[in-house]
């Protein structure tokens, strides 16, 4: 009987040490969330990519009047010369010389808009484009929704 009360008490012991471990690793995570979104705030303007924080002034002009274009739907699911799969939902591009992994900041001429993409293919195989970007990325900083192509600057991070 004495054993079976000293397990109960011991259960009863790990139960509640789990539950407030628990507890406590949704507090952290709230907090850091918290966190986050004010040091957001407080660094001023800067842009996200795969969950890094960049800073807009650490990017040196490329190229600009630069042409760009976006991929079609059909490469949608396919390699890239990368190796990775193509995903036309996030902010890639194809460049002809810029290595992959490099952030590149594009910016439509027009309108001003930007978007920062990482170089994960080569291309474009057309000689006066310089840029493939995703459709995502495309759209974002596009004028209007049927526009196929438009002028823009690169700016490369500087690391």
């Amino acid at each position: 009987m004495r054993k079976l009360i000293t397990l109960f008490f011991l259960l009863a012991i790990i139960g509640l040490v789990s539950s407030q471990s628990r507890g406590l690793n949704k507090q952290k995570a709230a907090v850091q969330k918290d966190s986050i979104k004010k040091s957001k705030m407080a660094l001023g303007r800067q842009e996200i990519i795969s969950d890094t924080l960049i800073e807009t002034g650490k990017f040196k002009t490329y190229k600009t009047n630069a042409h760009a274009s976006y991929y079609a739907d059909k490469f949608n699911g396919r390699r890239t010369t990368s190796g990775r799969k193509f995903d036309n939902n996030k902010y890639t591009a194809a460049h002809k010389k810029l290595p992959f992994g490099t952030k590149v900041k594009v910016t439509n001429e027009a309108n001003g808009k930007s978007v920062i993409v990482e170089i994960t293919d080569r291309g474009p195989f057309v000689k006066s484009r310089e840029i493939d970007l995703s459709k995502r990325a495309f759209n974002d900083i596009a004028s209007r929704r049927d526009d196929g192509s438009m002028q823009v600057t690169i700016a490369v991070l500087n690391n």
